[in-house]
């Protein structure tokens, strides 16, 4: 395939050349890229704290480490959201109920606080709407809500603090809360890039520097931005290069809309090199690999070896501490 190298703002940008998309639109993509980058004020630190309510959050943490929610009780919330971790599970689509086969890859729990929806396709507006989708989804938990809220009035400890730190006791939208607030406190502040935001140069080495800066400058800070860097916009999959990829339709699959076929939310960057495999259909084994489709489909440029390395060691500069809620138990 065709590659021509152009120099922007003096920097030399590799661009593929295809049949499906001309040379003038990705160079004008790239240039409103160049447009609202540079910007350490593009991406800010995760919280050093967050408010959240703790009885609340760590009974949203018995809750998602119990295998009842799932209709045989052989799956857990963690079962596909591994904590500690990264959140999520290590396969390209995970299991659900007898050996069923989601859909969409496990995407990271961790800092979904900071989410502007859930889920890849965004039909979640909200950590409660969240919970309730994987226990009554059929390839998932394959359970329902009434049958879960049987199973926590039965139990005792589950009867008494809900009594306890609920008015109302045990009932379905407690228990989703229950849950959304043990995910609020999942956070994972005071990474080596947050350290640097805050002020520290010292924080990152000059290759993850570099890292950063070539992040900026093809244009990844575009889509991968604010607190979450990503997470807060949807994004067509394969933009400059359609990607062959008819079965995950996306946001089509909620709205309808032909403009929304491939269109999905933007991942979040947070904990990347804990989260393999990558996309929303877990096509991709290593975060080499993502980076490079990223720049070819994304943004139709061909990123080499150097600056792979260097993106992908600004990346890993993005894994944050434990949450503290972990540490913590009734």
């Amino acid at each position: 395939m065709e590659k021509v190298t152009v120099k922007l703002f003096g920097i030399n940008i590799t661009l593929v050349n295809t049949n499906k998309t001309s040379m003038i639109i990705r160079i004008l993509v790239l240039l409103f890229c160049f447009q609202i980058l540079s910007a350490e004020d593009k991406v800010t630190p995760i919280p050093l704290d967050i408010s959240f309510d703790t009885k609340k959050a760590l009974l949203g943490k018995k809750l998602f480490f119990d295998t009842r929610l799932s209709k045989d009780n052989s799956l857990s919330c963690a079962s596909c959201h591994q904590l500690p971790g990264g959140g999520a599970d290590a396969l390209a689509l995970s299991f659900g109920v007898d050996g069923a086969v989601g859909t969409m890859n496990s995407p990271s729990v961790l800092n979904s606080v900071f989410n502007f929806v859930q889920f890849w396709d965004g039909r979640a507006d909200t950590l409660e709407d969240q919970a309730l989708g994987p226990i009554e989804n059929p390839l998932e938990m394959a359970n329902t809500i009434q049958n879960v809220v049987k199973m926590a009035e039965d139990d005792p400890f589950y009867k008494k603090e809900f009594s306890i730190i609920y008015t109302d006791g045990v009932n379905a939208k407690n228990i989703l809360n229950a849950i959304a607030e043990f995910e609020r406190a999942l956070t994972t502040p005071n990474s080596k890039f947050d350290k640097y935001l805050r002020g520290d140069k010292k924080a990152l080495n000059s290759q993850e520097i570099r890292g950063w800066k070539r992040f900026n400058d093809l244009g990844c800070i575009s889509c991968h931005n604010g607190v979450n860097i990503g997470a807060n916009m949807y994004q067509k999959s394969g933009i400059i290069v359609a990607i062959k990829d008819k079965e995950s339709l996306g946001r089509y699959n909620i709205t309808k809309r032909d403009v929304d076929k491939f269109v999905f939310k933007v991942p979040s960057l947070r904990n990347i090199e804990l989260t393999a495999p990558y996309f929303h259909n877990g096509s991709t084994d290593t975060l080499e690999n993502a980076i490079y489709k990223m720049g070819y489909y994304q943004l139709g440029i061909s990123i080499d070896g150097e600056d792979i390395q260097d993106i992908q060691a600004f990346l890993k500069t993005l894994t944050g501490q434990t949450p503290k809620i972990l540490q913590k138990d009734f």
